[in-house]
Formats: C-alpha cells, sequence, structure tokens
C-alpha cells in the first residue's frame, strides 16, 4: 500500500468512526469479499457465510474506535471471523440433514484443475473439527504463518502447529483411501 492509499485508509476509518455511513460502506466494500471469503469456508454454506459476514461487519460497526488502522481492521475482521465461525460450527450439529436439491452444488468460481478433487477437499475439510478447519483455511487460503494463525486465533502457535499436522494427517489419510476405495 503506498503512502497515498495508506493515509486515504486511514482517513476512511475516521470518518467511518465519526459516523459517516458511505465511509463505513467504503470499509465494508474494501474487507467484504475477505470476511465472506473466510466465513464460506469455514461453514460451507452460501447463506449462513452471509449472515456470518453481516453479524461480523455489524461488530465492526460497534467496535470501530477500537481500531487504529487498514491493517489492524483486516487483522480484526479475520479474528472476529474466524472465531464466530468456530462459535456457529460448535453450536449446529456435525452433520446436518440436508435437502436433496442441495446436493447439486454451483461449482466454485476457483481454477481448480480437478473438480472432483476439490469438492472431496471441501468435504474433507467440513469434516475437520472447528479450531482445525480455522487452522487450515488460514494457513492455505489467507497464507498466514502458524504466528499470525497463533494471534489471530488467540492460540499459543505450538497448538497451531499441532492442528496443522494432524489435520493435514487426517486429510492426506482420508484421502487416499477415498482414492483406495474408487480403485
Amino acid at each position: 500500500m503506498s503512502a497515498d492509499e495508506a493515509c486515504a485508509s486511514g482517513a476512511l476509518l475516521a470518518r467511518a468512526n465519526a459516523g459517516d455511513a458511505a465511509a463505513f460502506g467504503a470499509l465494508v466494500r474494501r474487507h467484504q469479499r475477505l470476511v465472506y471469503s473466510l466465513a464460506l469456508r469455514m461453514v460451507c454454506d452460501r447463506h449462513q457465510a452471509e449472515d456470518l459476514a453481516q453479524e461480523v461487519f455489524l461488530q465492526l460497526h460497534r467496535s470501530l474506535d477500537a481500531l487504529e488502522s487498514d491493517e489492524h481492521v483486516e487483522f480484526w475482521l479475520r479474528r472476529v471471523t474466524m472465531h464466530r465461525a468456530i462459535d456457529r460450527l460448535r453450536r449446529e450439529p456435525r452433520y446436518p440433514p440436508a435437502p436433496l436439491a442441495e446436493a447439486e452444488r454451483v461449482v466454485s468460481e476457483s481454477d481448480a484443475a480437478d473438480p472432483l478433487l476439490a469438492r472431496r477437499l471441501r468435504a474433507l475439510l467440513a469434516e475437520l473439527s472447528p479450531a482445525a478447519r480455522a487452522v487450515i483455511v488460514l494457513r492455505y487460503q489467507q497464507d498466514l504463518d502458524p504466528v499470525e494463525i497463533g494471534r489471530t486465533l488467540k492460540m499459543p502457535v505450538n497448538t497451531v502447529k499441532s492442528h496443522l499436522k494432524r489435520a493435514l494427517a487426517q486429510l492426506r489419510e482420508r484421502l487416499t483411501s477415498m482414492a483406495g476405495a474408487v480403485q
């Protein structure tokens, strides 16, 4: 971010904090992709991800005075999104019943070379515990290192590394067993 962009970003945050609805709207538009993307990867449902994103932005509106910079806003949004998603996943049953129409999900907009593998990985990711899923999503979607993940989730770095190691081993094992079953 250039010095001009940083200044404009700081001014946007200050205006939003002063009650400027247009400035808050611009702040939301700037970060909505990040929040929705994290929420969607965590809850695996578009409608729930939208609800979660709305909750996060409502909480942002109430917490504007505590935020100091655009970087702080991004860090705060990442942390709040992950914690709210984990809370939501803990409250809901592990495998809720789904109507047959849900089986025909829209293919993601990613450029995945193998859409079947991508679908299997999403399903396997949904089977992980909320904390392990959060660590995997932050590591491989947001490209955060274990220290940043620990700060975001308020988790010791060694715990982050343990979650990464166990979750990756679990994903590999299940993917390998799925591949063996297909042959």
